[in-house]
């Protein structure tokens, strides 16, 4: 009879446990995102959607291993509001409640089939929220870094070559996210050799590559330009670069973002100096870095010891134009990635360099010699100084920003 009671009380006071948890999670979360969204924004609104755990739950089927899209970062692929999105999920720890649409505790889990083992790449999710399919994405670190990567997106949402966020769920200890759908999955999938042998997948061509890295590029260009103090990416790679359809490249994952502060006119471990060049997991033969690597062979002019077997497979009637074009992005890269910050260019530099580049395999063969005799160095010397050291003209910020991706001029 005792326990007739007791079981009832017990269950009450586990419901207000975790309704109390709930809330807690979402007045931290929230704060933290707004405390980042004012800073970042002198307060100007962003239209982010919250959503509940419940609704994240739903439309990842309970974060089930199926609609996992990315391990790394915990995104999953679901539909919610009647179109597919990605779902980014994290482990945090810190953070008012914002005027954000916000999706319920229980929605994602059920999107998601409850977070499943299985996955589309590292942690993202697919999932089905609201009749639509959306990607979910959780991400294991600290609550101050998931939320900036939110309120990045957000400002950055407007670029056609960014990955969109949909909303968020703040009222678990571990934030998820909720973003556009990515039909074509990960660039990482599609560039190694490895992956694309292991997925059977066709070699992307190298008129796609070029076409990515000039539209990567020009995000970039955007993200440093566009905003008050140019903010930093601080972790492109190819699993954070998403492929829509036709292949449309999505910059996603700005969690490690960060704006140059106030008076500084260089910040070297926010660029690709140092850590970057000796980084030691790409080490190959006596070679200490894979820069290294390259440059070395760069030097030799062993183009083709660098260059995907996949691309130099591709060479035909156009052969000589190809490695006009292989050769002229080499110097590009190198260039990007020299020591001395004096002599790399600016991402605006990059995305007009790569611009040209990309017309000329447009063009094809007729250009082929001028495109030999390209001094990319002359580019870049009129542009030369430390990336951010050097003010961008406010013509190359409003050519950023206006930008389209229509067709190249020839």
């Amino acid at each position: 009879m005792r326990w007739s009671w007791f079981m009832p009380y017990h269950f009450f006071i586990k419901r207000r446990e975790e309704r109390e948890e709930r809330e807690r999670a979402f007045y931290e979360n929230g704060s933290l995102l707004l405390e980042k969204l004012i800073a970042s924004c002198n307060a100007k609104p962003i239209p982010i959607r919250t959503f509940s755990a419940q609704q994240l739950r739903q439309a990842t089927n309970n974060f089930s291993f199926e609609k996992l899209v990315m391990e790394f970062s915990l995104w999953y692929k679901v539909s919610l509001e009647r179109r597919i999105v990605l779902i980014k999920g994290s482990f945090v720890c810190n953070a008012k409640p914002i005027p954000l649409h916000t999706f319920s505790p229980q929605q994602l889990p059920q999107a998601t089939n409850n977070y499943p083992a299985e996955h589309l790449g590292f942690y993202w999710y697919r999932g089905s929220l609201e009749g639509r399919i959306v990607l979910i994405k959780r991400l294991d670190i600290l609550a101050y870094i998931a939320i900036n990567d939110l309120v990045i997106s957000a400002q950055m949402s407007g670029h056609s070559n960014v990955v969109k966020p949909i909303g968020c769920c703040l009222h678990t200890p571990s934030p998820i996210f909720v973003y556009e759908f990515a039909a074509n999955g990960v660039l990482a999938e599609r560039i190694p050799v490895s992956s694309v042998t292991e997925r059977q997948h066709q070699p992307m061509v190298w008129e796609r590559r070029l076409k990515i890295a000039r539209q990567i590029a020009h995000a970039l260009s955007y993200l440093h330009t566009a905003f008050p103090r140019p903010v930093i990416h601080m972790g492109i790679s190819l699993y954070n670069i998403l492929l829509g359809e036709n292949d449309v490249p999505k910059l996603s994952s700005f969690y490690f973002s960060v704006s140059i502060p106030e008076g500084e006119a260089d910040v070297e471990e926010l660029l690709t100096g140092e850590d970057s060049i000796t980084i030691t997991r790409f080490t190959i033969d006596k070679d200490s870095t894979l820069v290294a690597y390259i440059h070395n062979r760069a030097q030799g002019s062993c183009i083709n010891e660098i260059v995907d077997p996949a691309i130099l497979a591709e060479d035909g009637e156009e052969g000589a134009s190809l490695q006009h074009q292989l050769q002229a992005v080499l110097d590009l890269a190198l260039t990007c990635t020299e020591e001395d910050p004096q002599t790399r260019p600016t991402m605006v530099d990059v995305t007009k360099q790569l611009r040209r580049i990309e017309r000329f395999t447009q063009i094809g063969e007729e250009l082929g010699g001028n495109l030999q005799n390209l001094k990319l160095n002359e580019s870049l010397e009129k542009h030369a100084s430390a990336s951010f050291k050097r003010n961008v003209s406010n013509d190359e910020i409003q050519e950023v920003k206006e930008a389209s991706e229509g067709p190249l001029e020839a």
